[in-house]
């Protein structure tokens, strides 16, 4: 049974269940992504905006430097726990209703992590933050691909690559920053006001996309994502870090409760209620495409916690320092991306996901060359190629792969996809950070002093990011140039 439009429902004669056409003119970003994007922005900033509080906290709070780490874990363990639920949440409400709850949900958070009067609270703050900034990105890309037409996906996908690249990137500089200033709660009492006039904004001028669908839901599935998406991240989180017998029991009983979730969801497909409808893996470009994430995921993310530790354990930066160090890399990525975007509606993904792919694995080859004495600008210009290069990938890849859905499964394919994201970051991070740590372990072993084992550990991991990047080559040759919109196509 199908729920009424509202009367400021975006619809359009002829437009099939789930999709919407919408009247702005091709060249335009409709009013309803401006403001999905700029509330994105805000929220996926905190996912990294923390890092640098971390010493404040170990002093405040009186917690050793593990306890503190989960400020930032317990944001990534939320979210691999919620995404893949947004299927069906989106499925069964409104837009505007969906962006109130994340936005009051993450407003709830801040406000509770300003006021923490201990750690505890202070974690289940982030949590909270957590769950609302989880339901953004998904309605973001759902309602990006029901109101922008396909002539015009790429240039739009762009200006949302610019906030998710961007924001992280720009989260521990603005805390560097912000802790010059005063205390750590000085981050959330300035995120709160900011997020809480942009949720009222686009509150007033959202309008409903698409009709809510009265979608049962399974508690049972819901259960199952959240142990066992939560428990996977949160196992290979750990790996590397000490102990190995716990984090892999973890790991492995997680990755059980999540093939369990995934055969559940199957079943219930023959009755039409999964929460996380997996038909999304029948349209073979939007499985090549997630393949391809994936992989890009793994090495990118992974990547990314290399050199972090490379400046600040080797080469003495301060956490702010490394922060400057990498942004322009960030911002390079999101102003690339509406350009490549725009490239991608006049030329498709092959001339821009192929090239890009193969300029990362010379990325991240040319980073496996670091060594103690390397320059600070031979590494910022490696850093800003290899973000150019995922920035020609992402959009793309992005486009191409939602567009190849049928308008039906666009929540679905977005829940999918920012789920898998969590996990290989969490796997890419993991394998990495072994490799760099065994190998060190294994030079130290043979005598070498600790600087050269930390930097022959360090150059094996960016090598094994590049054989990541390899594979994310390989299925860029599987990728067609463009798809031609699947929009009231049956689902099987």
């Amino acid at each position: 049974m199908t729920a009424p439009l509202e009367t400021d429902d975006v619809a359009v004669p002829g437009t099939p269940v789930g999709g919407v056409a919408d009247d702005t003119p091709t060249g335009r970003t409709p009013l309803v992504i401006k403001l999905l994007v700029t509330a994105t922005f805000v929220v996926i900033l905190n996912e990294t905006i923390m890092i640098n509080a971390l010493p404040r906290l170990m002093a405040d709070f009186r917690v050793d430097e593990r306890a503190s780490q989960w400020v930032v874990t317990i944001f990534m363990l939320t979210m691999a726990a919620v995404i893949p639920v947004t299927g069906w949440f989106l499925q069964r409400v409104s837009t505007r209703s969906a962006y109130a709850v994340a936005m009051v949900t993450f407003c709830v958070g801040t406000l509770l992590g300003a006021l923490a009067p201990t750690f505890e609270v202070l974690l289940g703050a982030r949590a909270i933050q957590a769950a609302g900034t989880a339901v953004m990105l998904p309605l973001l890309m759902t309602t990006l691909m029901n109101v922008v037409p396909e002539s015009d996906r790429g240039r739009v996908m762009g200006n949302v690559t610019l906030a998710i690249s961007v924001a992280p990137a720009l989260g521990p500089a603005v805390s560097g920053v912000l802790l010059q200033l005063g205390s750590w709660r000085l981050i959330f009492a300035a995120v709160l006001p900011v997020a809480a006039l942009v949720g009222i904004a686009g509150f007033r001028q959202i309008p409903n996309v698409g009709e809510p669908q009265k979608v049962p839901v399974s508690w049972a599935s819901v259960v199952l994502a959240a142990l066992g998406f939560g428990s996977l991240v949160y196992g290979l989180s750990r790996i590397g870090t000490g102990d190995w017998g716990t984090p892999v029991a973890i790991t492995a009983v997680g990755a059980a409760l999540v093939v369990a979730f995934a055969a559940y969801q199957l079943r219930l497909q023959r009755s039409g209620a999964p929460l996380l409808d997996l038909r999304t893996l029948n349209h073979r470009t939007y499985a090549v495409a997630l393949l391809l994430m994936v992989a890009a995921f793994m090495a990118f993310l992974g990547s990314m916690i290399l050199l972090p530790i490379y400046l600040q354990d080797l080469r003495g930066l301060s956490p702010l320092q490394t922060g400057l160090l990498v942004m322009p890399g960030g911002l390079a990525m999101g102003l690339l991306g509406p350009q490549v975007g725009k490239a991608y509606d006049r030329f498709g993904s092959r001339p821009l996901v192929i090239p890009g792919a193969i300029g990362m694995v010379v990325a991240m080859a040319a980073l496996s060359q670091v060594g103690t004495e390397t320059p600070y600008v031979q590494i910022l210009v490696t850093h800003m190629v290899l973000m150019a290069c995922l920035a020609a990938i992402f959009t793309p890849v992005f486009t191409l792969g939602l567009g190849a859905l049928p308008p039906e499964l666009y929540s679905h394919g977005s829940s999918l996809l920012g789920t898998l994201q969590q996990v290989a970051g969490a796997v890419g991070t993991a394998l990495l950070v072994v490799i760099m740590k065994t190998r060190s372990t294994v030079l130290a072993d043979s005598g070498a002093d600790p600087a050269a084992a930390f930097v022959g550990g360090l150059q094996w991991a960016f090598v094994a990011g590049a054989v990541m990047g390899v594979a994310v080559v390989a299925c860029a040759l599987f990728l067609p140039a463009r798809v031609a919109s699947p929009e009231g196509a049956p689902v099987h």
